[in-house]
C-alpha cells in the first residue's frame, strides 16, 4: 500500500520531466579571445559580448512556414529605390576592396610560405649520413601554419567573391 502513494506523484514527475523546454531567446556572447558561446543566460564575464538570438516557435516543416508567412505591414519603415542603389553601390565598393586587400594578402602569404619551405633549418637535417638529407617532420610541422593562412586567404577570397555574385 505504501508504494502505491508515491507511485502517482513519481510519475507526475517523471511526465514533468520529459516534457521538452524551450527558450524564446537565446545569447550568442564572444568573449575577449574570440571564443563563442551560446546559452539562454546572458553572459556576465569581462569583456564579453553577447546578442540576443530570437528563438521564436518550435522548428516547423518548410511548407508550414511557407504557409504561414506574414505580409510586411504597412507602417514598415520603407526604403526609396535611390537609397537603396546607394547602399549596394557602397556594399559592392566595400567587399571589391576587401577582396583587393585579401588578394594582397593571399599573395603575401604564398611567398611566405614558398621561402619557408625553401629554407631548411640546421636542427632539420637528418642525422644520418653525413647529414645530407631533410627530416619531414620538422619542416612539415614549421611550414604547416604558413600552409594553414594560403587556405584561410583562398577561402576568405571565394567568400568575398560569393557575396559579390549575389549583389543586384
Amino acid at each position: 500500500m505504501n508504494s502505491r502513494k508515491f507511485y502517482f506523484p513519481l510519475a507526475a514527475l517523471l511526465f514533468l520531466a520529459a516534457i521538452p523546454v524551450q527558450a524564446d531567446v537565446m545569447y550568442q556572447c564572444t568573449d575577449e579571445s574570440g571564443h563563442k558561446s551560446f546559452s539562454n543566460i546572458k553572459s556576465s564575464a569581462k569583456g564579453a559580448k553577447c546578442s540576443a538570438m530570437d528563438m521564436g516557435s518550435p522548428v516547423s516543416s518548410p511548407a508550414t512556414k511557407a504557409a504561414t508567412k506574414t505580409p510586411t505591414p504597412a507602417t514598415f519603415p520603407k526604403v526609396d529605390d535611390n537609397a537603396q542603389k546607394s547602399r549596394d553601390t557602397d556594399r559592392r565598393r566595400i567587399l571589391e576592396s576587401e577582396l583587393t586587400a585579401e588578394q594582397k594578402n593571399l599573395e603575401q602569404a604564398k611567398k611566405d610560405l614558398a621561402e619557408q619551405e625553401a629554407t631548411v633549418l640546421p636542427n632539420e637535417r637528418m642525422q644520418y649520413k653525413g647529414g645530407g638529407g631533410i627530416s619531414g617532420g620538422k619542416v612539415e610541422e614549421r611550414v604547416q601554419p604558413f600552409r594553414d593562412k594560403v587556405a584561410l586567404h583562398e577561402r576568405n577570397i571565394e567568400a568575398i567573391q560569393k557575396e559579390i555574385s549575389k549583389l543586384r
